[in-house]
């Protein structure tokens, strides 16, 4: 006799809607096992003196439901394997919310044990029946654990089931709140078309951790809802928005726009999220962030108009890269520190070259460095890149004689009456040996200047500012005046509780 196991569903929890081939087996086995007792089911069961095993205790054995299925199934599937004809019964149907079933079919095949599974009612079918709603309108089943902003959708009719405490309550209003305003309508539903102990409640979403009899045949029912402010964080409801502005009969403006007509503006929005940066502004932070987004967007809107990428693409393609280069998180290898961490970026992203089909014979080691950068920050990246194969200096009072060196040179080219070019070449060389020394140091060179910039613009303001309250600008001054405003700038700065210039 080959081993078999037979997977039942014991309904909602009224006895009356169990199936009478259900009933027949439970009547008729020898060896009934169950999840768990704790269903309406299981009294009548008890009252009709059929015996059973329960797996109530290996919850209190194990830290975490994950543990538990897995407990379950595997003594379930031990149980079969000495030969015995199993009977598994479980809550509600044995394919909807139930883990331990999903895990037994999978060991079951590995073993070669038929698994039979007989269906039951679910706690679906009385949700449809006494909440009133119609799942062709559209519907989403959520776990309790998987209430978040990426998961819900509004725009369909959405249970979450397995909201066993008020614990759990308070996870899933969290994660709806993300989404929903705090007093949007929500329904608590316990124990669903079992007489005598169904429960429906309605109430505002702040107040779904507030109530009391959350159980096993508890679920929480949010309806769906055509109000658009609700889809207003979602991804999608941004890519709807950007298609229609450059879709016909949407914005004349949009609709004019290519690649090259905006490219400006990606440099720009670029270098405005920079700013809120360096002023530690999250608020005009997420404004901008929100302006560089936007051009991501249309970018792959014009090509997904033309049939070559989509920005789903982009984002697989940067979430495959995203894995493919952390070996230390998503794979085998180990980095105890960032600078590892960055050993294997490195190293996977030369093997992506290769498999991309590229010969390393014909790369440059300074390929990579992308073209229209700022020439200061271009310099920095490429002097890195250098010093990766050994081309540095060997210290920075080497590069300190470099500066001094350039330094000469510049000089000496303006006292010989060096033309515009010439002299260009020597300052870009002191330049490029003063982002060496900014190398040296472990300092970013465009940071640092962005600092000077600062600075500088803070100081000037205090010029501006003070002349200003003479009845002055800038213009009206001497050089004397200012210099000594200057100088009164960086006292300030020093002063003790002063403010910063």
């Amino acid at each position: 006799m080959s081993a078999e196991i037979t997977v039942v569903g014991l309904g909602s929890g009224d006895p009356d809607q169990l199936t009478l081939g259900i009933w027949k087996i439970l009547q008729g086995t020898r060896s009934l096992y169950v999840r768990t007792k704790e269903h309406p089911v299981m009294s009548r069961i008890a009252a009709e003196g059929v015996s059973f095993e329960s797996f109530d205790g290996v919850y209190e054995e194990n830290d975490s439901f994950g543990d538990v299925y897995e407990t379950i199934a595997r003594g379930l599937m031990r149980l079969a394997q000495e030969g015995r004809e199993i009977v598994y019964a479980v809550p509600g149907h044995p394919m909807v919310a139930e883990k331990t079933v999903l895990l037994l079919k999978r060991y079951a095949e590995e073993a070669g044990i038929d698994l039979r599974i007989l269906g039951g009612e679910s706690f679906l079918d009385q949700a449809f029946i006494r909440l009133g709603f119609d799942p062709i309108e559209g519907f989403q089943l959520l776990d309790s654990s998987a209430v978040a902003n990426e998961a819900i959708r509004p725009g369909l009719h959405t249970l979450i089931g397995q909201v066993y405490d008020s614990f759990t309550a308070s996870e899933v209003k969290l994660g709806l709140m993300d989404v929903y305003p705090d007093d949007y309508p929500v329904v608590v539903g316990h124990a669903l078309g079992v007489e005598g102990e169904e429960r429906i409640l309605r109430v505002p979403l702040y107040e779904l951790d507030r109530l009391e009899g959350y159980g096993n045949l508890s679920l929480v029912y949010v309806p769906r809802s055509d109000d658009e402010n609700l889809r207003a964080g979602s991804f999608e409801r941004l890519r709807e928005i950007v298609g229609i502005l450059r879709s016909p009969g949407g914005c004349p403006w949009d609709q004019e726009q290519t690649h090259a007509s905006i490219r400006k503006n990606l440099i720009e929005e670029t270098y405005e999220v920079l700013e809120t940066i360096d002023e530690d502004d999250p608020d005009h932070m997420r404004e901008e962030l929100g302006d560089l987004l936007l051009q991501i967007l249309l970018h792959a809107r014009m090509e997904e108009e033309v049939g070559t990428f989509g920005v789903y693409d982009v984002i697989r393609g940067l979430n495959e890269k995203l894995i493919f280069r952390h070996p230390h998180v998503f794979g085998d290898q180990a980095a105890g520190d960032a600078a590892e961490a960055l050993k294997n970026w490195d190293a996977m992203k030369a093997e992506e070259k290769r498999l991309k089909g590229g010969i390393a014979g014909e790369a440059s080691a300074l390929d990579g460095v992308p073209r229209d950068l700022p020439a200061l920050m271009k310099a920095y990246k490429l002097q890195k890149k250098a010093a990766k194969v050994g081309f540095d200096w060997k210290d920075i009072e080497d590069v300190f004689a470099k500066i001094e060196e350039e330094l000469g040179e510049l000089r000496a080219g303006l006292a010989g009456g060096a033309g515009a070019e010439e002299l260009s070449l020597e300052l870009g060389d002191l330049l490029f040996s003063a982002v060496n020394a900014a190398r040296f140091l472990d300092l970013d060179p465009e940071e640092a200047l962005s600092l000077v910039n600062n600075k500088f613009r803070r100081r000037f303001g205090h010029i501006e500012d003070r002349l200003r309250r003479q009845g002055r600008s800038p213009r009206e001054s001497t050089l004397e005046e200012m210099d000594g405003l200057w100088d009164e700038a960086k006292t300030l700065e020093r002063a003790p509780g002063g403010k910063p210039l």
